[in-house]
């Protein structure tokens, strides 16, 4: 152990040249040794040694042979610092083995090790392991001045082309495997219902790594072992990846134009796959490897929606690939059986996604007119129209944003009726398939088609002779205080409220339950329809705790019932107000409480 004010001392003997091989050891055992105190460990002086330490390494790595001396310098670096003395070639392929024994290999090492030629091997062979993120770092920190927008930067080497390769095979491995095995465990992802294709598909690492070589792609597409992953990555992620390019540079640019000048007139982009790429990759295009898995009500059907995604992407697929495009979505349906009624309302979205698939994809008259009817067989949407708040209303003034036509679709519910639309465009679909669907519609979805320009005539005039005259019919007009004081009977209009089919939908049942509960209009026989757990959890003592108070007086049993009532969990079953209220006057008539399912 050295003093550690001496640490600076033993740092300079050990940059010496003068310094004489004898002494290296004395210097290492220095230099070293943990720094203590008659406490323990001296904090303040390891924060000398190891700076003094790391000053000392490159010096000391390039003289010291002997491998004990080594192995124990080695010891003392962190991942960084053998990053750099890598990069400096005083860390060799031959320190791999000490280095590995206490520290993982990292792309700064990997790194380091390449930029020596007769090093790139050693650094090839640590990427067997190394995570997928791990070798796209190995790529995208080769130069180190990408983010320095400097003119004078120098620009670094290029990647060796075996280390890149290496890389980019290690990194695709894990997809081909994938595509080889129907076995594979990942295919397991895509047999659940909330969720689609593995994350392998996704614009991970691996695609990261292939979108830095596009000027490679022709020739990897017809990789014998990585081909067929190349496909389906470029596929998904090629296009989207343009586009995401395109607007962020045509963002950059909008703030850069000067304000004086006219918006600049855009070339038509170029897609990022030629014809002649995306001939090759026709092979990947409809997931032949999801044909054969289990659960096919499941997999056809993300196998479909993806497809889909791919065409809307890259549109020119439906005139190089239509046929196969076709038996697939025909081959879907039926494997898949896509078209049956969806049997609860958490299908309803997936039948709607189901519909938009095969108006892009089928020619399929059959399946077109029983997609059309699926549609009418789902849930009508439930629009509520809630007074605006002041800041909103001095948006919204002399807008169509609070119209009943917008009203359905902030949301998103007039996903069925566009559904219906897109079903509508596809020529295959029969006219009397979408007219007959139409009378299921709710009186705003077909208000909503009546002011579209650019669906066909014949739906237009169609929708428009079914829709009501007034669009704010279709919609629930929630009233403030001051407009139901002037009506005879506020309660009563409370009361239809809760009545309304709207009371029930999803996205509307919330804006009428806080209306009834800020309305000063409402009674308890409005409070005892409302869920429990909705005025309970409001923080507003006069809704709940007189009625609590009246109930339960002094009888000690209620409260203990009251306690029992609230212990509840997010999986069990929902009360209202009135059903909680009930069970606990019930325990003081000897009757058990309202029991809770799980």
């Amino acid at each position: 152990m050295a003093n550690a004010g001496t640490y600076p001392l033993w740092q300079q003997l050990a940059v010496s040249d003068a310094l004489p091989d004898e002494a290296l050891p004395t210097v290492i055992e220095a230099l070293c040794s943990t720094s203590l105190a008659p406490y323990g460990v001296d904090g303040r002086g390891e924060e000398r040694r190891t700076k003094a330490l790391a000053d000392a390494l490159p010096a000391l790595l390039s003289r010291v042979t002997r491998p004990g001396l080594r192995r124990r310098l080695l010891q003392q670096a962190d991942d960084k610092q053998l990053a750099e003395l890598a990069d400096q070639g005083a860390v060799v392929a031959a320190d791999l083995p000490t280095i590995l024994r206490t520290h993982r290999p990292t792309p700064g090492l990997v790194i380091g090790l390449a930029h020596h030629p007769d090093q790139i091997d050693a650094a090839i062979g640590l990427l067997p392991g190394m995570h997928d993120t791990d070798l796209e770092d190995v790529v995208t920190d080769w130069d180190p001045n990408r983010h320095l927008y400097r003119p004078d930067a120098e620009p670094a080497p290029p990647i060796p082309p075996a280390l890149f390769d290496a890389v980019l095979e290690h990194a695709l491995t894990p997809l081909a495997r994938l595509l080889q095995d129907p076995q594979h465990e990942e295919w397991q992802f895509a047999q659940r219902v909330d969720r689609g294709l593995p994350h392998e598909f996704g614009e991970g690492a691996p695609w990261r790594i292939l979108a830095t070589c596009p000027d490679r792609w022709h020739d990897l597409v017809e990789h014998p072992t990585l081909g067929t992953a190349v496909q389906h990555l470029l596929l998904d992620q090629a296009e989207v990846e343009a586009r995401r390019n395109r607007m962020m540079a045509s963002s950059s640019s909008d703030l850069t134009q000067d304000a004086d000048d006219g918006p600049a007139e855009q070339p038509e982009p170029e897609s990022a796959l030629d014809t002649a790429l995306l001939e090759a990759c026709l092979p990947a295009l409809c997931l032949p490897e999801m044909a054969g898995l289990p659960k096919p009500s499941v997999t056809a059907r993300h196998r479909l929606h993806h497809i889909a995604n791919r065409v809307r992407y890259n549109p020119r697929l439906t005139d190089i690939a239509a046929t196969q495009l076709q038996a697939t979505a025909d081959e879907c349906v039926r494997h898949g059986r896509l078209l049956s009624p969806p049997r609860n309302d958490d299908r309803q979205h997936r039948a709607i996604a189901i519909a938009e698939d095969l108006a892009l994809l089928s020619i399929n008259p059959a399946h077109l007119a029983k997609a059309c009817a699926l549609l009418a067989t789902l849930e009508q949407p439930a629009v509520v129209s809630t007074p605006p708040s002041p800041r909103l209303a001095r948006i919204t003034t002399d807008t169509d944003l609070l119209s009943p036509v917008r009203l359905l679709e902030h949301n998103y519910q007039h996903r069925r009726v566009a559904a219906l639309t897109s079903l509508a465009g596809n020529p295959h679909t029969l006219r009397t398939a979408v007219t007959d669907t139409l009378p299921a519609l709710h009186p705003l979805e077909l208000a909503w088609l009546s002011h579209q320009n650019d669906i066909p005539d014949w739906l237009h005039t169609a929708a428009t002779a079914l829709a009501p005259a007034d669009d704010n019919e279709a919609v629930l007009q929630l009233l403030t205080d001051d407009e139901l004081d002037r009506h005879p009977d506020p309660a009563a209009v409370l009361q239809s409220w809760l009545d309304a089919p709207e009371s029930e939908g999803f996205w509307s049942r919330r804006d009428v339950h806080h209306a009834v509960l800020d309305s000063r209009h409402h009674t308890l026989d409005h409070l005892r329809q409302l869920p429990a757990d909705e005025i309970l959890t409001r923080n507003e003592p006069h809704l709940t705790i007189p009625h609590l108070l009246a109930l339960c007086g002094t009888q000690p049993q209620r409260w203990n019932a009251l306690l029992k009532a609230l212990d509840y969990s997010p999986t069990d079953e929902k009360i209202t107000f009135g059903q909680l209220l009930d069970s606990i006057q019930a325990t003081s008539a000897g009757n058990s409480p309202l029991q809770k399912t799980s």
